[in-house]
């Protein structure tokens, strides 16, 4: 069974159901508005490139759902996409459509398509997006297309990482040292507390995300002078201190929490982390047979615990194994759909029996925009094709040319599954793939 019928079998109990599939990436940033913020907190990736990374739902969007985009995907990307057999469901864009703002303001603003939503309303049809804020609560109620998970206050609350640690020690599971801080106070006073000599301690926004909203300190006195700009800035913070764990493994589970309660698993993938930030997925992981079984009985209690506080849905939490070999199976809670959701899509249609896969972002600077078919012209021998068990699937292209400004250089991003025959062959053709990007060469 596909991710998509999965997901409504367990979100609405009706695997005939349509789901209008929106991709508002970085909902954080909504969940966290007016909440106190760490200094630097919101240096980013342009927001025009991040709001392209929906094209991401045209793998899990079925043929008989529909999928918000704030574009179309670019002709010859789809025909790309075609030949793959993946084909997706209808793409319904907003006719006023501004690049910086996220897509469900779009929507919000865009009269026609909000019609277009209205005709869609047949007590069948729910709005599935990346994660419920204000915004996507308001548009499920105007267009009269009920949500398929929970509203914005429960998405808000559960996502915190204040409460994601104190559901770890609610239900007892093995919690990395630390302190949640709701006062200037209480971050000093857990600096000294976890900040141990020749040791790190890490500072967490309560909703950052994407590695951001963190300050890192192995020194008492630099984190002391970051104290006294915080105090400066007022007392009320809303974050977690964490002493460091050095660890010799980044991993990500996912689990769905059905309406009844029931926890169904999905997939374990280990997190490719380049300096806190996420950069992707590798996948299969072998894991011992006792760690694997420790991540699956923490799925159960924190399932339970989710939906106990209002929460049904999606779920994918981060873990992590210490150079000790001991495994902390929970680090963070993000009760939304989660990039390893639009990999598992992609994975289910394309990845072959046996073979390993990486997935994720690669960045690329250019001084034009790009077509689809001259930015894959240096790695068009590397792109899979139907039937092939190695090779490079574009997952993302919206994102190359989102962030272009006319006659200037630009950053972009492409998002990748690099399949091969094993993990280590994978890590080779996404390096041998990200070299050639690098180089910049082009159709002549």
């Amino acid at each position: 069974m596909r991710s998509s019928d999965r997901l409504k079998l367990a979100l609405v109990g009706d695997l005939e159901a349509r789901f209008v599939y929106l991709g508002n990436f970085e909902v954080e940033r909504d969940w966290a508005e007016g909440r106190p913020r760490l200094p630097g907190a919101n240096v980013n990736f342009t927001a025009a490139t991040v709001n392209r990374m929906e094209e991401l739902g045209f793998f899990l969007a079925d043929a008989g759902d529909a999928l918000i985009l704030k574009e179309q995907l670019a002709p010859d990307y789809r025909a790309y996409l075609a030949a793959l057999g993946v084909v997706g469901a209808p793409i319904l864009c907003p006719e006023n459509s501004e690049p910086a703002r996220r897509v469900t303001e779009d929507v919000l603003a865009s009269p026609r398509l909000m019609n277009e939503l209205r005709a869609l309303a047949d007590g069948r049809t729910y709005l599935l997006p990346l994660g419920v804020s204000k915004h996507e609560q308001l548009l499920s109620e105007r267009v009269g297309l009920p949500l398929a998970v929970p509203g914005a206050d429960v998405c808000a609350a559960v996502n915190s990482k204040v409460f994601g640690r104190e559901l770890v020690a609610r239900v007892g599971l093995r919690q990395v040292p630390g302190a949640s801080c709701s006062d200037v106070d209480q971050v000093e006073a857990a600096i000294r507390t976890f900040l141990l000599p020749g040791g790190r301690v890490v500072l967490k926004e309560a909703l950052g995300v994407s590695g951001r909203g963190m300050a890192v300190f192995d020194d008492e006195s630099r984190a002391q002078r970051f104290v006294t700009m915080l105090r400066k800035r007022g007392g009320a913070v809303d974050l977690v201190v964490e002493q460091w764990v050095d660890k010799v493994t980044d991993l990500n589970y996912q689990f769905v929490i059905s309406r009844d309660g029931a926890i169904a698993f999905e997939t374990i993938k280990a997190a490719v982390v380049d300096s806190g930030v996420h950069r992707g997925h590798q996948f299969p992981v072998a894991l011992p047979d006792e760690v694997s079984g420790e991540i699956h009985r923490a799925a159960d209690l924190i399932g339970a615990d989710l939906f106990a506080h209002g929460y049904f849905g999606v779920v994918g939490v981060d873990a992590m194994l210490s150079a000790d070999g001991t495994l902390h199976p929970c680090l963070e809670i993000n009760a939304r759909l989660n990039m390893a959701n639009y990999q598992n899509a992609i994975a289910e249609r394309l990845l072959p029996a046996d073979a390993a896969a990486e997935a994720g972002a690669i960045d690329v600077t250019f001084d034009s925009p790009r077509t689809f078919t001259d930015f894959t012209w240096p790695v068009r021998d590397l792109l899979m094709s139907a039937g092939d068990r190695r090779g490079v699937v574009i997952t993302n292209f919206a994102t190359v040319n989102a962030g272009a400004t006319e006659g200037e250089t630009f950053r972009g991003r492409v998002g990748v599954l690099c399949i091969g025959a094993d993990a280590a062959d994978a890590a080779t053709l996404r390096a041998e793939f990200a070299k050639r990007l690098a180089l910049g060469a082009v159709r002549t």
